[in-house]
């Protein structure tokens, strides 16, 4: 029975999804711009003496253990010979419309998932005579010809699989699931693998005996919603190789924000709320630079603590006056009540447009 339904499922949409993810991006534009960075420890990311993060690192800087979203100070506790230089953002939005430039020479269905990654749909696409792994090695092969970085790339029937199988080879490798070997290889794919599963998840999966997606299939759709609500479903999906998403073409902005990690921890609720004003103005400017197809919605703010946990409250129907803020701000500190290193504010945004075109489409 199952069976059938994956079968129908495969009938009804057959993708060939390609996942491209760069090799440490902003590290490998470092070391290709200046060769005497290369075969050392490298990261890019913010001064330890002004509470840094590290934004990403080379692989001789992981091997220490250093990783992304890391503090700087912490970092270089790790690799005390490890060089920290200063992001060159421009610069790198620079050479990822350059690998997009490539991209479209293969398909138009593109969905970015930040400077550094995509996802491609090249199941119409007329090159290689239809085939995404000779796609996906000539997409490398450019990049590295024309300018000097590796990507790493996977090909599957979805944008889940495509995903992971990008990550399976790293770095500069590909890897290929065809439709034939999906049920095969998810069911040996490890529960923490799968979109969506943090760490909350998947330690109450593996207190429930659910180690890998072959577990899980043990399981029915009903048992498992019962479990983990909406995402359940999801699960239970994820867990038969099932991802019908779509790549978007349009990504549409969700939500507006600014934040900031202060030099010297915020102490306590009275230095945090001292900070709104100048964050509320910074925000209340990138939003008069929209454009008029985005209604602004939901406020919310975003607290770090000292120790790196963190806490984002939103609240439905309130107004976005310093007022509401500073309540919002009061409520989402006390669930840490601790010194402060960041603090984020932030809209949700309702796509009028999106609106628009249904009205369009039933008139």
């Amino acid at each position: 029975m199952l069976q059938a339904r994956l079968d129908k499922a495969s009938e009804d949409v057959v993708r060939k999804i390609i996942h491209v993810d760069c090799d440490c991006f902003y590290a490998a534009i470092e070391m290709r711009d200046d060769p005497s960075l290369a075969n050392r420890p490298l990261a890019v990311g913010g001064s330890a003496e002004r509470r840094g993060v590290i934004a990403t690192c080379n692989y001789e800087a992981r091997a220490y253990g250093v990783r992304s979203a890391m503090s700087s100070r912490h970092a270089l506790k790790l690799c005390p010979d490890l060089l920290i230089v200063k992001p060159r953002f421009e610069v790198y939005r620079s050479v990822s419309r350059e690998i997009h430039a490539i991209f479209r020479q293969f398909t138009d269905l593109i969905e970015p998932l930040s400077l550094d990654e995509a996802y491609l749909d090249v199941s119409d696409s007329p090159h290689f005579a239809g085939s995404a792994t000779r796609i996906a090695q000539e997409i490398r092969r450019r990049v590295a010809q024309e300018l000097h970085i590796t990507v790493s790339a996977g090909v599957a029937p979805n944008k889940f699989l495509a995903k992971i199988a990008s990550d399976w080879r790293k770095p500069n490798g590909l890897f290929v699931i065809t439709p034939d070997q999906v049920d095969d290889f998810v069911a040996e794919l490890p529960v923490n693998k799968l979109h969506g599963v943090g760490k909350v998840t998947a330690d109450k999966l593996t207190r429930l005996g659910i180690r890998t997606c072959l577990d899980l299939r043990d399981w029915n759709k009903l048992a498992l919603v019962r479990e983990f609500g909406s995402f359940g479903e999801r699960l239970w999906r994820l867990a038969h190789g099932i991802d019908e998403r779509e790549v978007k073409v349009d990504s549409r902005r969700q939500s507006l924000s600014v934040e900031h990690t202060y030099d010297q921890d915020l102490p306590d609720l009275e230095a945090c709320l001292e900070k709104l004003p100048a964050l509320l103005e910074e925000m209340n400017g990138r939003l008069q630079r929209l454009d008029s197809s985005y209604r602004p919605d939901k406020p919310f703010v975003k607290v770090k603590f000292h120790d790196f946990t963190q806490t984002t409250l939103e609240q439905a129907g309130a107004s976005r006056d310093l007022d509401s803020y500073r309540l919002l701000l009061s409520n989402a500190f006390a669930r840490g009540d601790k010194p402060v290193r960041l603090l984020g504010v932030g809209v949700r945004l309702h796509d009028l447009r999106g609106r628009q075109e249904q009205l369009e489409l039933f008139a």
